[in-house]
């Protein structure tokens, strides 16, 4: 049996997250004829075609998706590999993400533990939108990520658990005959879809207001009065206030947070680290 040339993966991770041939022979500093030979001699390799024409552009064949979860895994195990043997033993980088919502609570002491642990560790910190940093976990983009999703297929330790509430600005009037007008996530949000379900079952009104890819641009939308999300209590500021029973909205479930580590780990180092984390959890509950 044949072995995958790494190259030909990598071009094709680079052809796929750039969304371009042209763009991706730049970024592997390769011409676009060459890009394009790669992936013919992958395709012979296969047996299969992994692009075909949709409109001017080319998108993945259901081969070329399937290839390219392996491609991606692939990459990742020989990229760890590499960064552990050259780096050497309990030396490396950490590649850790968390959710906006929590950057700026719950990360810093779990960051402080990891340093405490394992000083020679060099950080790479990513911030953003949970359901976007757990397929990176899964990818093998990073190594551990905190998360109030659960997910059964990854391995997780409970941090804590948080209240999700009613919130909206300091200066907001409430008007209980009209809709609540919901300022929500655009796409994949757990708070847009705990709003929806709680405000569906009792029976009260809703429209969406605004929505927004950012918590910045939520949090300003509340700031400014346009209407009321539902969110971790970690975001209550002196800018913003609870609504609640008085209100007449209902009850809002509370959140667990898990710290999540990328499954097939090779790196002894992301183990440890880990490992380490969860047998020292002694904040009761609280990272």
């Amino acid at each position: 049996m044949s072995t995958l040339d790494l190259e030909l993966l990598r071009s094709l991770v680079a052809i796929v997250g750039h969304e371009s041939f042209g763009a991706a022979a730049v970024q592997l500093g390769r011409t676009q004829s060459a890009v394009t030979q790669q992936m013919q001699r992958l395709e012979e390799q296969i047996g299969h075609a992994l692009f075909e024409k949709r409109g001017r552009q080319k998108r993945l064949t259901e081969h070329g998706e399937r290839l390219l979860v392996y491609a991606r895994q692939m990459l990742a195990m020989n990229d760890e590999a590499l960064r552990h043997l050259q780096q050497g033993r309990l030396e490396g980088t950490l590649r850790i993400g968390a959710p906006h919502d929590v950057a700026d609570t719950m990360l810093p002491p779990l960051l402080a533990e990891v340093v405490r642990t394992s000083p020679k560790l060099q950080l790479d910190i990513h911030v953003g939108r949970s359901p976007f940093l757990m397929e990176s976990l899964k990818r093998g983009e990073i190594d551990m990520a905190i998360s109030n999703r659960l997910d059964a297929d990854l391995e997780g330790v409970m941090l804590r658990t948080s209240p999700t509430v009613w919130l909206c600005g300091a200066g907001y009037v409430h008007d209980p005959a009209r809709p609540i007008p919901l300022i929500m996530a655009d796409g994949p949000s757990i708070f847009r879809r705990l709003a929806q379900e709680a405000l569906d079952a009792a029976g009260v009104a809703w429209l969406t207001r605004y929505t927004s890819s950012s918590l910045i641009g939520i949090r300003a939308a509340l700031r400014a009065g346009l209407g009321v999300t539902a969110r971790g209590v970690e975001q209550l500021d002196s800018g913003l206030r609870i609504l609640g029973p008085m209100e007449g909205l209902p009850p809002l479930p509370e959140l667990v947070y898990r710290l999540y580590v990328r499954n097939r780990v090779i790196n002894p180092l992301t183990r440890q680290v880990f490992d380490q984390i969860r047998t020292r959890l002694h904040w009761t509950g609280n990272p």
